[in-house]
């Protein structure tokens, strides 16, 4: 493991400052009522969909990551950094017009798709196409043009998942050799649909 991808884990992000260890809202110490992203904050991660790291200013008060003096001087940013900005885009997308917190602890990606293919929203053909899709994606962008199109079906059906993992698979997916390590992560969460349920 990297010590970039180690940072990526210790530090807490937008998503954890707001959702409590038991999957709530945390609550505001002074008014003891729940503490929700403000609505500004997720439309400004929103304006990040489809953008490059850094090229939302709107977005810029959000980040979590330390820059790396040594890119920024060749006015490049880290695979952190844009690994953090592409999951605060996908963020602000899920968390969008929902009463609960999407992000939560421990529900990998895998497992999120897997509840929303048992959900019966959508085709389990058509969602197993796009799931493939998704795996079989050759660049950082393709992935994310995937990732928001499922983000959005999890949205419809309120499935949430863990953004810190969500943010670790994106940054992996930077180096072509830990993509097969990200694929077989997905890959056993979501096919675990094929095991009979108890009752069969």
């Amino acid at each position: 493991m990297t010590t970039e991808h180690t940072t990526a884990r210790k530090k807490r992000r937008y998503w954890d400052d707001f959702t409590a260890p038991d999957h709530t809202w945390r609550t505001d110490p002074r008014t003891k009522q729940p503490r929700r992203p403000p609505g500004e904050d997720l439309a400004a991660m929103r304006s990040g969909l489809g953008r490059p790291a850094m090229d939302s200013p709107r977005m810029w008060p959000l980040y979590s990551c330390d820059v790396d003096d040594r890119l920024a001087l060749r006015d490049e940013v880290s695979d952190e950094q844009k690994a953090e900005h592409a999951a605060l885009a996908l963020y602000g997308l899920h968390q969008q017009s929902q009463s609960t917190p999407m992000h939560r602890r421990g529900v990998k990606l895998g497992e999120a798709l897997r509840a929303l293919r048992r959900s019966g929203r959508f085709s389990e053909e058509a969602l197993d196409t796009r799931v493939a899709q998704l795996a079989g994606a050759t660049s950082v962008s393709a992935l994310l043009v995937h990732l928001r199109g499922l983000i959005t079906q999890l949205r419809t059906v309120g499935q949430p998942l863990d953004y810190n993992h969500l943010m670790a698979d994106i940054q992996a997916w930077h180096h072509t050799d830990r993509r097969p390590q990200v694929r077989l992560k997905w890959a056993v969460g979501y096919q675990a649909w094929k095991e009979k349920a108890p009752a069969d």
